[in-house]
């Protein structure tokens, strides 16, 4: 393994937090939206990202890649809204199963992570840079 694969790592790390920022964004856009399918409505599915290893070489060592965005299988919450022309004979309406706590938390983990990885680079610029100036 060479030390400019750290750039790779990192890099990859970067752009898997980055996509999986851009979900939960999506999430909390969408969590009041109701999609019209086959004649009915259903609210917003909230989405995951799921990581996976992505080694070179066959190598225990290696970057993120994301290997798919599914649905989140959380139950729906249903709500009391007897007025709301969705509502059913019960008068509750199913709405998406998007926790925006849930979601935050997840995004400021994201965002720490892509920040980290940042720390990396940084730190990997400067031992190359120190190792440079030794050499000289």
């Amino acid at each position: 393994m060479s030390l400019l694969n750290i750039f790779n790592i990192a890099g990859s790390a970067m752009t898997a937090q980055s996509q999986k920022i851009n979900v939960i964004a999506s999430n909390l856009a969408n969590m009041d939206s109701v999609i019209h399918k086959n004649g009915k409505f259903y609210p917003y599915v909230a989405k995951k990202v799921i990581f996976e290893l992505d080694s070179s070489k066959n190598s225990k060592i290696g970057g993120v890649k994301i290997s798919g965005i599914i649905d989140d299988t959380s139950p729906m919450n249903l709500v009391y809204d007897p007025n709301n022309p969705m509502a059913n004979h019960k008068g509750y309406i199913l709405t998406s199963n998007v926790n925006p706590i849930t979601e935050t938390v997840n995004n400021i983990s994201a965002a720490r992570s892509y920040q980290a990885n940042i720390e990396v680079l940084k730190t990997a610029k400067f031992m190359i840079s120190k190792t440079l100036t030794i050499i000289e």
